[in-house]
């Protein structure tokens, strides 16, 4: 087309009706060689105006290696006063800037071109008898600041050897034009933006949030980071800033585009639980199926209960490649169990194997109507992902997504409605499309899909920017523009400049020619122009350590070159204290450059004198460092030191107005840190990993495995007198277990079934031996209490065995292993048993306790009264120290102490490989969120003062008890 269009307009004499008098080229970075003929043919006809930015005042096309292939025979720009007309390679870095030249390519290339399209003698008789005189539009920028004197430079075009001269020494205390900090993630990045952006607005009260422009290499990456930090802060409150995201992506921000997207997708998705309960977060489609925003932490609840992780049916994952007939764990059969529980059962009802449905039992009530909104939900994605997986023509489509949109979507609000009428009508816009290229062929899903979601999703007239507010932005033409304060952020070495996909059509890639476009070169020139677009302040940042380890990570290339000319550029004005070589270029790089801390609470955030290079305007934390600092709290707000004691310091003492239950001090000696900080602080930390509600089970974990055996063990041992009718609970309960979906599918699940068959048995035949031992039950409860210095522990003992004419006994069971590795036993578990035997004791009863695990068993002998009495007043004593503070100790690594010290071996390697673990296990550290928030390696636990007191006050006699029966027992 260009080829039949540059012959047919030059042949033209008048211009042709509809062409304008005038075409403006404004603000265009680059134009293709293609483009500048066409622009340059229509000149004949129109007048033609192009409004280039040009970096530097003069001629600057000779300053690349490759100066002979880019010579140009017009040049609208004259040389530098000074530069010889040929320019030898020897003498060619003495004429020119190095970032223009590093950074300058697609500019330099664009500006030649229009040099070479450009013919003066065509017009120049017009302009003369005009009176036209040649006007440059450049301006000094005074050079009064670091930045501005780089940017004079690039205007001058002036060499490093002549900055080094020009310019005077830089003072960073005056000046702050120029700005690198360094953080540990991009949320991070933003919270010092903002910090610092507070401080500048306080200290120029000219300064608006309109005059600011922050730039990213994808605004989608940073979105929800801008999003946490500067919507955060009221309206209200003088920490708020006024800020816009620009060019952001419409499907993956707008809710019912999401949707959308999500339900087009049906054909190759999985269907998991996830995929359902996302879809279930739009309120358009929870509007049209009638389920509340507040019930959909019951449905999640009764979804995940009722064994669901993904696909409709068995049907649906055939469709995927897998066998016929897997049912178990889809929706189907999640459904079918819900349905039964309400129609059948109800809580504490027996099991009911119907058709092979083993019902949940947890639907009923007025919310039971919610399985019936479910179905409806489950009945369309059902009927839609059949029809989606059909070729139509584009008429038949056009039907299918009206009929869709109004399946899954019912519109409320004006947003909805308005976004509802514009697919609507990208719709019908595709449809006419279709018919005015005659194209009457079947299309996929995939083709249809595309089409009509990226007409949706092309920019508009509501995309905010220069709104009023901070401006953030891709790095992209058209934003260099002049702002007061110009910020960079995710100068990331590889994230900018952006790499390029390659594609192996892409055959501009091996023969690049002037003006052609390339990402890479692209991205050079948009850092050069947004370096030039600052007119006061340049704020660059980047992720320059790890939030892992802390190690280094490099910037951008480009921000490496422009540190590195900066160095050695320029000189800082007074030397570093105690060092002659203050003034080179490093210490200069240093000076510029902030280092932020990892958290915004950081002390290193909160100087003792209030000054530094590091602040924060995050008041919340002020009140932690207020021994430290008042800190810069907010603008024009002073801190408030004093509402919450600083870490580490205990809160205000409780009334000890009730008696401690034995599982209390059950608990503390398990893990007292943790006890410390569910107690006293009234902190949770999540310890359980959630379960992969996604995938069905193929093995069971460690958690999802000790539950089935507790869910068995306690069906077989309802009855604990009856020993003949456990093997047939037991295989009820399995049976239960398969058809609640909770073992893996088919073979697998009969493995399973198999270990943990043969694992409960021997705990099963353990207990039996026990029985046989202790016949009779003692059906009178016993009291127990105990009373250490103020406080009282006591209790009720029940469901005791005795022999036939002697003392009463305690059995319990775990399902689970007794013994351990490192240490030998595990003492974590036999903490509350422990606690009721000296509390039974103490009490005159002379109580043997029997255990019994899934590997072996133990009794625990009667404890001398003296001697129980004198352990649980340890353990109080250790109670009330562990209540003001985190206990420096852990159960099984101060019982692994303990077992080194009676081998004659290392104790503190014991201890250290029982907290840390090894590579085949987590150890106590891992296992325990609490300890690795106050210990977090064996070091600070070790090394705490205290630890070997509490070792042997706290478990010094369980410790004992165990090594005794386990002696006896061998």
């Amino acid at each position: 087309m260009h080829r039949r269009f540059i012959p047919r307009i030059r042949d033209l004499d008048q211009r042709p009706p509809g062409l304008p008098r005038r075409v403006v080229v404004f603000g265009i970075s680059s134009l293709p060689s293609q483009a500048l003929e066409a622009l340059e043919a229509l000149g004949r006809l129109s007048q033609v105006l192009l409004c280039v930015h040009n970096p530097c005042e003069h001629y600057w096309a000779d300053i690349v290696a490759d100066r002979d292939l880019l010579r140009a025979q017009r040049r609208r720009q004259a040389r530098k006063p000074g530069m010889p007309e040929d320019l030898g390679e020897a003498d060619l870095h003495q004429h020119a800037h190095p970032l223009l030249a590093a950074w300058g390519k697609q500019g330099r290339d664009y500006i030649r071109l229009l040099d070479e399209h450009d013919d003066p003698q065509r017009y120049g008789h017009l302009l003369e008898a005009l009176r036209w005189q040649r006007i440059d539009v450049f301006e000094p920028h005074g050079g009064t600041t670091l930045l501005n004197q780089l940017q004079d430079d690039i205007r001058e075009l002036r060499p490093l050897h002549e900055t080094c001269v020009h310019w005077p020494a830089v003072n960073p205390a005056r000046d702050e034009s120029l700005r690198f900090h360094i953080a540990h993630s991009p949320q991070r990045e933003v919270e010092v933006l903002h910090d610092r952006l507070l401080d500048r607005f306080q200290r120029d009260p000219e300064l608006r949030p309109r005059d600011v422009i922050v730039m990213v290499p994808d605004v989608e990456t940073y979105a929800p980071h801008v999003q946490a930090v500067f919507g955060q802060i009221d309206p209200g409150d003088p920490r708020h800033i006024p800020f816009a995201l620009s060019d952001r992506s419409r499907r993956g921000r707008e809710p019912l585009l999401v949707a959308l997207e999500r339900l087009l997708a049906l054909p190759e998705s999985r269907l998991a639980v996830s995929d359902l309960l996302d879809l279930l977060e739009v309120p358009a489609v929870r509007r049209r199926f009638g389920i509340g925003a507040q019930q959909l932490y019951l449905l999640h609840a009764w979804i995940e209960g009722s064994g669901i992780r993904w696909g409709l049916d068995g049907a649906q994952r055939a469709s995927l490649g897998l066998p016929g007939g897997l049912e178990q764990n889809t929706w189907r059969f999640g459904l079918r169990r819900m349905l039964l529980g309400y129609a059948v059962a109800g809580p504490g009802t027996p099991s009911v194997d119907w058709s092979g449905i083993e019902p949940y039992d947890e639907v009923g009530g007025l919310d039971a109507a919610m399985v019936g909104q479910l179905d409806a939900l489950l009945s369309a994605l059902a009927r839609w992902w059949s029809r989606l997986r059909q070729d139509a023509i584009p008429a038949q489509w056009g039907d299918r997504l009206r009929m869709l949109l109004a399946d899954f979507f019912a519109a409320e609000d004006e947003r909805e409605q308005g976004l509802l009428s514009q697919l609507d009508e990208a719709l019908e816009a595709w449809e006419g499309a279709c018919a005015l290229a005659r194209l009457e062929e079947t299309l996929p899903l995939a083709v249809v899909r595309d089409s009509w979601l990226a007409a949706v999703d092309e920019p508009g007239l509501a995309q905010r920017f220069l709104g009023g507010a901070v401006n953030f932005c891709t790095l992209m033409p058209m934003r260099a523009i002049p702002f007061r304060v110009v910020c960079l952020l995710g100068m990331n070495d590889g994230d900018y400049p952006r790499i390029p996909t390659p594609m192996d059509f892409d055959l501009m890639a091996g023969n690049y020619r002037p003006g052609d476009r390339s990402r890479r070169e692209d991205d050079r020139y948009l850092f050069l122009e947004a370096l030039l677009s600052a007119r006061e302040q340049l704020h660059l940042s980047w992720v320059g350590r790890s939030v892992r380890d802390n190690a280094p990570r490099p910037p951008s290339v480009l921000v490496t070159q422009l540190r590195d000319h900066l160095a050695a550029g320029w000189r800082l004005a007074e030397p570093a204290a105690g060092d002659g070589t203050g003034a080179e270029g490093p210490w200069l790089l240093r000076a510029l450059t902030a280092e932020h801390p990892l958290q915004p609470f950081s002390p290193r955030n909160f100087p003792s004198d209030g000054t530094g290079p590091l602040f924060t305007y995050a008041r919340e934390w002020n009140a932690v460092h207020a021994p430290r600092s008042q800190g810069r709290s907010g603008v024009g707000e002073p801190g408030d030191p004093g509402e919450r004691p600083a870490i580490g310091q205990p809160l205000a003492e409780r009334p000890a107005d009730a008696p401690l239950a034995p599982e209390d001090l059950g608990g503390f000696l398990r893990n007292p840190v943790k006890s410390f900080f569910n107690r006293r602080l009234g902190v949770f930390f999540d310890e359980e990993t959630p379960a992969a509600e996604d995938q069905e089970p193929f093995v069971l974990d460690g958690l999802s495995r000790w539950s089935a055996r507790d869910y068995l063990v306690g069906n077989a041992l309802a009855d604990p007198d009856s020993p003949e009718r456990w093997e047939a609970s037991l295989t009820a309960a399995l049976a239960t277990l398969r058809r609640s979906g909770q073992l893996p599918l088919a073979g697998l699940g009969s493995i399973v079934a198999d270990e943990l068959r043969s694992e409960i048995g021997d705990l099963l035949e353990r207990y039996r031996e026990a029985i046989a031992r202790l016949p009779r039950r003692v059906e009178r409860p016993e009291q127990v209490r105990f009373e250490h210095a103020g406080l009282v522990v006591e209790g009720m003992l029940t469901g005791l065995r005795a022999e036939a004419t002697g003392a009463p006994a305690l059995l319990r069971h775990r399902a689970g292993p007794l013994r351990g590795k490192v240490p030998a036993w595990r003492y974590d578990v036999f903490a509350h048993a422990w606690v009721t035997h000296l509390l039974a004791n103490a009490s005159g009863l002379e109580l043997t306790t029997v255990l019994v695990g899934t590997d072996t068993g133990l009794d625990w002998a009667p404890v001398p009264a003296a001697d129980a009495a004198d352990a649980l007043r340890s353990l109080l004593d250790g109670w009330s120290a562990g209540q003001r503070s985190p206990l420096p100790v852990a159960c099984q690594t101060a019982c692994a102490w303990l077992e080194a010290e009676a081998a004659g071996k290392d104790p503190g390697a014991a201890a250290a490989g029982a907290y840390e673990g090894g590579w085949q296990s987590a150890g106590e550290l891992g296992r325990s969120p609490y300890h690795a928030r106050a210990f977090p390696s064996a070091g600070h636990l070790l090394g705490a003062e205290g630890f070997v007191h509490w070792a042997h006050a706290l478990y010094r006699p369980l410790f004992g008890a165990v090594h005794v029966a386990a002696e006896t027992a061998a």
